[in-house]
Formats: C-alpha cells, sequence, structure tokens
C-alpha cells in the first residue's frame, strides 16, 4: 500500500469549506419562516426553500407559523359570588407576521402564556360560578377575544380559548347536588299538578256531556261493570243506581 499523505492545512481548509457552505445555505420548511438579521438591521422575511446568507454578516431566527396548544396551568379564582375554585385551560395561537413575532416582544411563547394567565383570571373572577359552568362558550369567546387584542401588536393570532376543568370544594359539590335533587324533586311536582289539573278538566267536560244524556250514565256504569268481572274476583260489590230501579218503585205504587 502506498500511504498518501494529506496535509494538515489542507483538511483545515475542508472542514473551514464545508462550514462555510453550511452557514451559506440554509433550507426552510414550508411551515417556517426566516427573519434575517444582517449587521443588526431586519431585512425581508425569507423562506420556504433555500436561503443564502453571508456569513459572519447575517443571523438567521427561524419562526414556526404552524398553530401552537399552551396550555394554561391551574388557577386559583374566586368567582363574582365569592367561591373558590381552581381553573385550567388550553389556548391555540399561530404567528401571522413572524417579523413583529420576533422585534415586538422578547418571547412570544412566554408573552402569551403570561397574558392568557392574567386574562384568565381576570376573566373569571368577574363572572358568577353559575355563569362558568353553564355559559361555558360565551366565557370561551370572551376569553379569545381579549387574549387577541392583547397579542395582536405581536403578530400573534388567538384563534380558540378553552376552559378545561372546573375544580369546586367538596363542600360546593354536596351543595350543587343538592340543589340538583330539589330541583327535580320541584319538577316532578309541578308535572303532577299539570297532569291533575288536566285530568280535572277532562273530568268536567265528561260530566258536563254526561249530564245531558241520563242514559250515557247508565251506559258508563254497565261499562265499569265490565271491566271489573274481568279481574275474576270471587265477589264483587256494587252499588245499585236509583234510575235502574226507579221503574220498579213506580210500578209498586
Amino acid at each position: 500500500m502506498i500511504p498518501f499523505n494529506i496535509p494538515t492545512g489542507l483538511i483545515i481548509m475542508l472542514i473551514f469549506v464545508v462550514l462555510l457552505l453550511t452557514n451559506i445555505f440554509k433550507i426552510l420548511r414550508e411551515y417556517e419562516r426566516g427573519i434575517v438579521f444582517r449587521l443588526g438591521r431586519l431585512i425581508p422575511v425569507k423562506g420556504p426553500g433555500i436561503i443564502i446568507l453571508i456569513p459572519l454578516i447575517d443571523k438567521l431566527v427561524k419562526v414556526d407559523l404552524r398553530t401552537i396548544t399552551f396550555d394554561v396551568p391551574s388557577q386559583d379564582i374566586i368567582t363574582k359570588d365569592n367561591i373558590s375554585v381552581k381553573v385550567n385551560a388550553v389556548v391555540y395561537f399561530r404567528v401571522i407576521d413572524p417579523a413583529k413575532a420576533i422585534t415586538a416582544v422578547e418571547d412570544f411563547h412566554y408573552a402569551t402564556s403570561q397574558i392568557s394567565q392574567t386574562t384568565l383570571r381576570s376573566i373569571l373572577g368577574q363572572s358568577s360560578l353559575d355563569e362558568l359552568l353553564s355559559k361555558r362558550d360565551d366565557v370561551n369567546a370572551q376569553l379569545q377575544k381579549i387574549i387577541d387584542e392583547q397579542t395582536e401588536p405581536w403578530g400573534i393570532k388567538v384563534t380558540s380559548v378553552e376552559v378545561k376543568n372546573v375544580d369546586l370544594p367538596s363542600e360546593m359539590m354536596r351543595a350543587i347536588a343538592k340543589q340538583a335533587e330539589a330541583e327535580r324533586e320541584r319538577r316532578a311536582k309541578v308535572i303532577h299538578a299539570e297532569g291533575e289539573f288536566q285530568a280535572s278538566q277532562k273530568l268536567a267536560e265528561a260530566a258536563h256531556i254526561l249530564g245531558k244524556e241520563p242514559t250515557a250514565i247508565q251506559l258508563r256504569f254497565l261499562q265499569t261493570l265490565t271491566e271489573v268481572s274481568t279481574e275474576k274476583n270471587s265477589t264483587i260489590i256494587f252499588p245499585i243506581p236509583v234510575d235502574l230501579i226507579e221503574m220498579f218503585i213506580k210500578r209498586d205504587k
């Protein structure tokens, strides 16, 4: 074998060329944009695809344009009706202006998370517990609108805010259970009363119709006897209307 002696200077130069090429050519994905600072000054946004940088002069900052999901930690909140609850939420946002997201705020991820937490405490503190539990969509829409207005100068668009969990104290859960039980009993009593009222109306109408035709009462009485006889009772005691024996009384006289 013939040994190849590669000069050390050549190796160093090859390494330098490779590093230089990697710093000159950058590839940005479809969902990425490049913020380039040339000698500290911002130049137009680059990407996607291959971009060319000037080594030692240009500095590249990549920005992801995909929707980012941020989980807001549980916040201790006192509602409008002085009830202490723990609420957590999830915020969906994305960058719509990469240049503002880098130049207008130091760290847009951290800034958006902090504004989401403070807004969550502020807005939910102005709502009662019933509104928080029953009007969740309205609360979510209000949170989304306020957070979006505050992050708009940073080039951030908040697409959705969802309140995930509302943790109630055990005492409050028992009180809500009692309230729900009382509400169900109230509805049952109201339905029963409405049924009695409707039945009384129908009975009054039936009595009015039967009163016009005396023979109808007798036919109804015979029908009732027929229904009773189907029960196969050993002894049946029933009253006899005077109308049935009236003819016999008149005959004896």
